[in-house]
């Protein structure tokens, strides 16, 4: 567990340097998934320990959103006051980013063949 460990660690690690290094609007843990992506699939997949170490991070994934509910909880007042705002920005935002998703999708996909 603890190589595996070591590789997302350090692959998040070289993410982090890489973005900030060459000041991509990327941020370093995403471009540490692109490396771990590539990583794996030079090695043709993950070894029996990534595998386990990756299912186990999964089972426990939500440990993860604890300190994001002590944040909004934190931050109750802002949310009191502000409430209006994020009542019309959540839906709007979710619908513009489902439209712009859609849209993509349609141009990326190319000209439909019927028949």
């Amino acid at each position: 567990m603890l190589n595996a460990l070591t590789l997302l660690v350090v692959c998040q690690f070289i993410g982090e340097i890489t973005a900030r290094f060459l000041n991509l609007p990327l941020p370093g843990p995403v471009i540490g998934l692109v490396l771990l992506l590539l990583w794996l699939l030079w090695r043709d997949g993950p070894n029996a320990e990534l595998e386990t170490t990756g299912n186990w991070l999964l089972r426990h994934f939500g440990l993860l959103f604890v300190p994001a509910g002590v944040g909004v909880i934190n931050q109750l007042d802002a949310l009191r006051e502000n409430w209006l705002a994020l009542v019309v920005a959540i839906p709007v935002s979710t619908f513009a980013g489902l439209i712009t998703t859609a849209w993509v999708m349609q141009r990326l996909s190319g000209p439909d063949e019927e028949g």
